[in-house]
């Protein structure tokens, strides 16, 4: 049984789907032209993220298309913010939760850091975060430690997004540039 090729829209509501994680013009172009003959422009995607972004908005789903910036997501809409505390609740104590806040802030520190930061608990926390895969964790390639990251399910269950590059402060200076 042959089926008819997907609609760009519905080709992009798919791509979207499937990666889980917002994406920007030039990634969708590319992954929706794979298999195809001819590649797709980045004004043909973002015709059809409209397209697709006017059907959502107009019908009565769970789901929207946002928009953070230039990149694009599939998303629970926030008004089903009870819903998602119902059926996937975050069992963490306030010291668990205090040294998630402090990998999120770091958004990468050695292990043997955190646990100066945080005590010696924090190995505890750690091993709960990786249970509950919150963080992952890397083994340091010059050292005895472990990198300690943030996962994309904490992306996902805490509506953050992630930052690749680092946000300036208020007064224009890339954060970590302070004058000595």
């Amino acid at each position: 049984m042959s089926s008819a090729p997907l609609s760009l829209p519905a080709r992009l509501e798919a791509i979207l789907y499937l990666k889980g994680r917002p994406l920007n013009l030039g990634e969708l172009a590319e992954i929706a032209s794979m298999g195809l003959s001819e590649p797709i422009d980045r004004d043909a995607i973002e015709l059809a993220l409209i397209t697709l972004m006017a059907d959502y908005a107009h019908r009565d789903t769970a789901l929207e298309i946002r928009q953070d910036g230039q990149r694009f997501s599939l998303q629970l809409r926030d008004s089903h913010a009870d819903l998602v505390q119902t059926l996937l609740p975050v069992d963490l104590s306030t010291a668990t939760l205090r040294t998630l806040a402090t990998v999120a802030l770091k958004r990468r520190i050695l292990q043997s850091d955190l646990v100066e930061l945080r005590g010696s608990g924090a190995y505890d926390h750690i091993k709960e975060l990786l249970a509950q895969d919150f963080i992952e964790r890397r083994r340091q390639s010059d050292g005895r430690s472990f990198w300690i990251s943030l996962s994309d399910k904490f992306h996902r269950t805490f509506a953050v997004t992630q930052v690749t590059e680092a946000a300036p402060a208020p007064d224009g200076r890339a954060k970590g540039n302070e004058a000595a």
